[in-house]
């Protein structure tokens, strides 16, 4: 049964001239002043969500974006600030960009900020999807199969430092500790300081083309799963599909358990205001992520996430995105109508994640967010 709630802000900015009609999104930039809002607005979201009774608030990790898409650079340090400032959201990694850090930095990172928070931090990591923060960071992302080479070994390194008093690592990218001489006694070992108050460490990772290779590799190391704003056929195999590796590694799991499902959302009094509201905030979205290959709303759309292939913006509408259910736009009674219908569907998805499209203005997304609170949340209460 569901009865989780969270939201996700992947840092945007307020954006003048949304959608296709407006600013190109390569045309966008703004001082540090303007891009310093995303701060603000995550600190704005984090105590609204507080107050409403939302469990996490999700940020994303991304670097460079002068275009004022997405502005966190750094979520455990965030999520310190932000756990001063409310009473008891958890703030969730969405995700930690594994291939811009050093494994033991981010496990070092996460854990200091694991101690700090009281158990706040909710640890998320993923591959990547911006060639111009991976590759500046001198590692690969153009190359997919390095790129997930080198994801899968910092991953071992990471679960080593979290779950063993003292490790070492031999691997392609990475000997720790190095055989050099320390006070007196060459290393072997070593200890990550501090480690997480709260072990095993939860960690999630998002489901963005589901294959074979990924999913064993979540089984295989118990991380749990996040598939957002993706087209229903998609959601009901990958659950499926995530299941089946989980019982191949021994762990036998009702459908849709230790997985979010999460989709953008429009609330209104009818469907067709919701989307009109929704509009030129959707478009503005897919004008940026198109080109990256990011978007889930049909088959064409996710064998282009798979080969890393752009897409084109125009290829997706809402009206589509509405049809596929990756978004849900309409009265409160219709979304309640929907998550029942997820319920019957798959009886073990206890998480709903909701989230608004890149530009959406923070005004608009506390009044969101405040509205599905008090008229969608109340009927799942348990």
């Amino acid at each position: 049964m569901i009865t989780r709630f969270s939201t996700l802000y992947v840092g945007h900015i307020e954006l003048e001239q949304c959608g296709f009609a407006g600013v190109p999104a390569d045309d966008r930039r703004y001082s540090n002043a303007r891009l310093l809002e995303a701060f603000d607005t995550a600190a704005e979201l984090a105590r609204a969500a507080d107050a409403l009774g939302y469990e996490t608030l999700w940020l994303a990790e991304h670097h460079f974006q002068h275009e004022g898409y997405e502005c966190i650079p750094n979520i455990p340090m965030l999520a310190v600030d932000l756990a001063h400032r409310t009473k008891r959201i958890k703030i969730g990694c969405a995700f930690n960009v594994v291939p811009t850090w050093h494994p033991l930095r981010l496990a070092e990172d996460y854990a200091t900020a694991d101690v700090l928070t009281q158990g706040r931090l909710v640890f998320g990591v993923g591959r990547g999807y911006h060639t111009r923060e991976v590759e500046t960071f001198g590692n690969p992302m153009q190359d997919a199969e390095a790129n997930r080479e080198l994801f899968e070994e910092q991953m071992e390194i990471i679960l080593k430092a979290f779950n063993e008093e003292a490790f070492s690592h031999q691997g392609k990218h990475y000997t720790i500790p190095p055989d050099v001489p320390y006070r007196g006694y060459r290393l072997t070992e070593i200890t990550l300081v501090p480690r997480p108050l709260r072990r095993p460490v939860e960690i999630w990772q998002p489901i963005v083309s589901g294959s074979a290779r990924g999913m064993d590799f979540m089984a295989r190391h118990g991380i749990k799963g996040i598939v957002s704003a993706t087209a229903e056929e998609f959601v009901q195999r990958w659950f499926q599909d995530y299941q089946a590796a989980a019982r191949r590694h021994g762990r036998d799991l009702r459908l849709g358990e230790d997985l979010i499902f999460g989709f953008r959302m429009s609330i209104d009094e009818t469907v067709e205001r919701a989307i009109e509201r929704a509009r030129p905030y959707f478009e503005e979205h897919a004008k940026f992520m198109a080109p990256l290959g990011m978007l889930r709303y049909g088959e064409e759309h996710v064998r282009a996430v798979a080969a890393r292939r752009a897409q084109s913006p125009t290829t997706a509408s809402l009206e589509n995105g509405v049809r596929n259910r990756a978004w849900l736009c309409g009265p409160p009674a219709d979304i309640v109508a929907y998550l029942r219908e997820l319920e019957q569907r798959y009886p073990g998805l206890e998480h709903v994640m909701i989230a608004w499209a890149l530009g959406t203005p923070r005004d608009l997304m506390i009044e969101q967010l405040t509205r599905f609170a008090r008229e969608v949340m109340p009927a799942f209460a348990r």
